[in-house]
């Protein structure tokens, strides 16, 4: 057994030393020179773009700090509702952590993991960095890995879970694009918002159309913004769920993605009420049905495989497959409320 496990790790070593020196990516992630001076500050160097989501995914109630690089010169292509179209040498940055307590956000936070996505010339990649346990540094780890993360949550709760850093194939599972890996969030609809950066506040679009970052763009007034989900003051609750349902499911759930055979559509610009899952019969659930006849039932949230699915942290039933471990307990009252709230006349079948 033990020459078993051996002759596997020899093989995984040959093969990660394989993949470095093909991809021609760094082991440090501070190589990158994504971050100033400490890292816990989340202050990006001047060559790197801030940038947040309306309504991002959901992974265990992390927090995420997002940036980008644009290679100089180059320009991006933009799209009214894909993923923009980015240059050759783009990185895309996503580092997760947890601060203490989310009822004081400046309080000190834990940094779990940074994932990175490279535009290649042969297409995009995506590697997952782990920060070392003096957090002033991450490092790629191709296999993933476990951390611990415990923060106290906004009802004053103490939390504690195995935090679950995904390996590289599992990259593929969510970012697939017609079998090409894609990234997911930096869309129109996603970045129409305001961004505090260091000298005040700015539209994102606006501020790369500053810095030269667009090859053609509308005029603000026409690019689409999606739903903030959770804004039930001010945003209409239809609109709001379908953004939480674009961001956590649709990446899988549309006619190019991984989840295409299912016949369950849940893009934002979805307008077929049968693509949505209303009064649908699912495919191939499995025991993911829960028994249950109708992917959505309107009225009727109970009756429903995907409120079945969402509350579920079994690997066998749950949806979204990957990214967490926890119920999104929030947006799960969001999907409730929505389907037992479903206005029957403006559905068409």
């Amino acid at each position: 057994m033990k020459n078993q496990v051996y002759k596997i790790n020899i093989l995984f070593f040959f093969v990660f030393v394989s993949f470095l020196l093909t991809a021609q990516v760094k082991e440090k992630l501070s190589d990158y020179n994504i971050y100033k001076g400490d890292p816990h500050n989340l202050i990006t160097t001047e060559q790197f773009i801030p940038y947040e989501l309306i309504t991002p995914l959901f992974s265990d109630y992390a927090y995420k700090h997002r940036s980008i690089y644009i290679p100089e010169n180059e320009k991006i292509k933009y799209d009214d509702k894909k993923v923009f179209d980015f240059p050759i040498g783009t990185i895309i940055v996503k580092t997760f952590y947890y601060p203490s307590n989310f009822n004081d956000l400046n309080s000190s936070i834990s940094l779990k993991e940074t994932r990175i996505m490279i535009n290649k010339i042969d297409g995009w990649i995506g590697l997952p960095y782990i920060w070392d346990d003096s957090q002033t540094d991450a490092f790629l780890e191709v296999a993933g890995g476990i951390t611990e993360a415990s923060w106290v949550d906004s009802q004053g709760e103490k939390q504690s879970i195995d935090y679950i850093i995904p390996n590289m194939n599992q990259c593929k599972g969510c970012h697939n694009n017609n079998n090409e890996l894609m990234p997911i969030g930096p869309t129109a609809r996603q970045l129409n918002s305001n961004y505090n950066y260091i000298e005040g506040y700015k539209n994102q679009i606006q501020k790369w159309d500053e810095l030269d970052l667009f090859y053609d763009l509308p005029e603000l007034e026409k690019i689409p913004v999606i739903a903030k989900w959770d804004d039930s003051n001010s945003q209409d609750l239809d609109k709001r769920a379908r953004a939480w349902l674009d961001i956590n499911c649709a990446h899988c759930h549309n006619i190019n993605g991984s989840a295409n055979n299912t016949g369950l559509y849940l893009d934002y610009y979805q307008t077929d009420y049968k693509a949505l899952g209303f009064y649908k019969t699912p495919v191939a659930a499995g025991r993911g049905s829960g028994f249950l006849k109708y992917d959505i039932v309107p009225g009727n949230p109970e009756k429903s495989i995907m409120v079945y699915r969402f509350n579920s942290i079994d690997p066998g039933i749950m949806m979204p497959e990957l990214g967490r471990t926890m119920i999104h307990k929030e947006g799960l009252n969001l999907i409730k409320d929505w389907i037992k709230n479903i206005d029957l006349t403006r559905v068409k079948f």
